[in-house]
C-alpha cells in the first residue's frame, strides 16, 4: 500500500501540519504579548483542529503501508503522542476554559514534531504489520501512547500554575501572561482531572497488555516492561500523595512535569520492543494464531 494519500506523502502531510501547528503558536502568542486580546477565540481551535486534521491523513497514510496505527519507530511514537495531546485539547479541552491552552498545546506539538521530522534516524518504517493480526495488542499499546498525550496537556497545564503562583508571588499581576491565566484554584482542579483522566486510560492499556505478556515474560523486553511500569508507578504514587494532600499543589505541578520528561525517554525503551521482527510483534503474531 502506498504512503501517498491525496497528491501528498505521509510526512508531507505532516510538515503542513507542523506550519499550522507553529502559526498557531506566533499568532496566539502575539495576540496575548502584544495586542493584549485573550487567545480562546475560535480562531485559535479552528487553527489547531485544521492541523490536526492534516496530521491525522498524514498518520493514516502511513498506517496504510502495514496495515495498522503507526507505532513502530521513535518518529511515529512521537507524532501519535503529538495527535493524541491535540485530540485532547480539541475534544476536552474548551470545557477547561484555558484560553492560553490552545497556544501552549500548539507550542507543544511544533517543537515535537519539528524534532520528530529533522532527526531523521529516529523514522526507520516497516512495511510489515508490527502487531501480528492481534487488534487487542495494538489498543495496548495505541492506549498508552494516549495516555502520554494526556500527560503531555498535563505538563502544560502544570507549567500554567507554576506560571500564574510565580507571578502572584512576584506581584507581577498586569503584565505577561498573567491576564489570560485562570485562577489557581482551576488550574489545581484541571491538573488533578487531566492526572486521572491519562493514569485511567494508562491501567487500562497495561490490563489489555498483561493479559497477553504474562503467557509468555520471556518475550517482552525486560526495559520495556521496566518503563512502562515504572512510569505507571510514577503516576499512581503523585495522584495518591496528591489525594491524601500529602504532596502540595506547586510540588504536585513540578511532579508532574519531572514525570512526563521521564516518559519521554522511555520512548526510546517502548521503541525498542515494537520493532517488526522482534519479540513483541512474534508475540502478537503467536497469539494471533491461537486465537479462534
Amino acid at each position: 500500500m502506498s504512503n501517498i494519500l491525496f497528491g501528498l506523502a505521509d510526512k508531507q502531510w505532516i510538515w503542513v501540519a507542523t506550519v499550522v501547528f507553529a502559526s498557531t503558536f506566533v499568532l496566539g502568542s502575539y495576540s496575548a504579548l502584544k495586542l493584549r486580546r485573550k487567545t480562546g477565540r475560535p480562531y485559535i481551535l479552528g487553527l489547531v483542529t485544521f492541523g490536526w486534521v492534516l496530521q491525522t491523513i498524514g498518520l493514516y497514510a502511513r498506517g496504510l503501508q502495514y496495515g495498522g496505527c503507526p507505532l513502530s519507530n521513535q518518529f511515529e511514537l512521537v507524532q501519535f503522542m503529538v495527535w493524541s495531546a491535540i485530540a485532547i485539547y480539541i475534544f476536552v479541552g474548551p470545557a477547561f476554559r484555558v484560553s492560553l491552552l490552545g497556544v501552549f498545546t500548539s507550542g507543544f506539538a511544533c517543537i515535537f514534531s519539528i524534532l520528530s521530522l529533522v532527526l531523521q534516524h529516529w523514522d526507520n518504517p516497516s512495511r510489515e504489520p508490527i502487531f501480528g493480526d492481534s487488534p487487542w495488542i495494538e489498543t495496548h499499546a495505541a492506549l498508552a501512547l494516549f495516555s502520554y498525550g494526556v500527560f503531555g496537556v498535563l505538563t502544560l497545564t502544570s507549567a500554567m500554575y507554576l506560571l500564574q503562583s510565580r507571578s502572584l508571588k512576584t506581584k507581577n499581576v498586569v503584565g505577561g501572561l498573567f491576564p489570560f491565566l485562570p485562577s489557581i484554584v482551576e488550574l489545581v482542579s484541571i491538573n488533578r482531572r487531566l492526572l486521572l483522566m491519562g493514569f485511567v486510560i494508562l491501567t487500562v492499556s497495561l490490563a489489555i497488555g498483561y493479559k497477553y505478556f504474562i503467557q509468555d515474560l520471556d518475550s517482552v523486553l525486560t526495559i520495556k516492561l521496566a518503563a512502562t511500569i515504572a512510569v505507571w508507578l510514577a503516576y499512581a504514587a503523585t495522584l495518591l500523595l496528591r489525594q491524601k494532600f500529602s504532596l502540595s499543589t506547586k510540588k504536585f505541578a513540578w511532579a508532574c512535569i519531572g514525570i512526563f520528561v521521564a516518559a519521554l525517554l522511555s520512548l526510546a525503551a517502548v521503541n525498542r520492543s515494537t520493532q517488526p521482527n522482534g519479540s513483541h510483534a512474534s508475540l502478537a503474531t503467536e497469539h494471533s494464531q491461537d486465537a479462534p
